[in-house]
């Protein structure tokens, strides 16, 4: 069964998987800022609490 060999296949997926890891991620993470932080204080909501009619 040739689907079994490993020899030309982990070497594809490695040489891919490093390609990925090392030259297009960051190169991709420096355009895409993940969480940019703001200045802005978060906001709180004046909520009352729900009366349930059998308490």
């Amino acid at each position: 069964m040739p689907q079994l060999n490993p020899n030309p296949w982990l070497f594809i997926m490695l040489i891919t998987w490093l390609t990925f890891a090392l030259i297009i991620q960051p190169k991709l993470l420096s355009f895409v800022s993940t969480n940019p932080p703001s200045n802005e204080t978060p906001t709180t909501y004046n909520t009352t609490p729900w009366t349930w009619p059998w308490t």
